[in-house]
Order: C-alpha cells, then sequence, then structure tokens
C-alpha cells in the first residue's frame, strides 16, 4: 500500500512543481458596451451552393448595418 501512495505520489507533486512555470491562462476580453464598435473578425461565409472561396470580414461592411445569424443545426441531420 506504501508503495502504491509513493508511486502516485511521485508524478503529483512533480506536476505541481512545474505548474508554478506554466504561463497563466490568458484572461476573457471585457464584453462590448452597448453602442461600441465590434472588433474586426472574420468567418467562412457560404450560400447554398456551398463554401465561399474568400472569409467574410465585419469590415467588409464598414458603415452598413450587419445582422450576424448563426444556424447551429444547419447542414445536419439534426
Amino acid at each position: 500500500m506504501r508503495l502504491l501512495t509513493l508511486a502516485l505520489a511521485v508524478p503529483l507533486l512533480a506536476a505541481t512543481a512545474f505548474a508554478g512555470n506554466a504561463q497563466e491562462t490568458p484572461k476573457a476580453p471585457e464584453p462590448l458596451q452597448v453602442g461600441a464598435d465590434a472588433p474586426d473578425f472574420a468567418l467562412p461565409g457560404a450560400t447554398r451552393y456551398g463554401v465561399l472561396r474568400n472569409p467574410i470580414r465585419l469590415s467588409d461592411f464598414k458603415g452598413k448595418t450587419v445582422v450576424l445569424a448563426f444556424f447551429y443545426k444547419a447542414r445536419t441531420k439534426g
């Protein structure tokens, strides 16, 4: 039993020793305020005929009203 405990404790101690050297996880970005400009992003575009060759960028629509719709079950059996 002592051998099993020792065998489990050694990797645990080693992992905690190296955890101090690991980089911190990045913080999540702050939520946007109402009326603030959205940051630029790119997404793959699609039509009923397939995926577009070039991604769609938010900056392509600067000065226009943009509605982003996400259909999570599109093109699935569900």
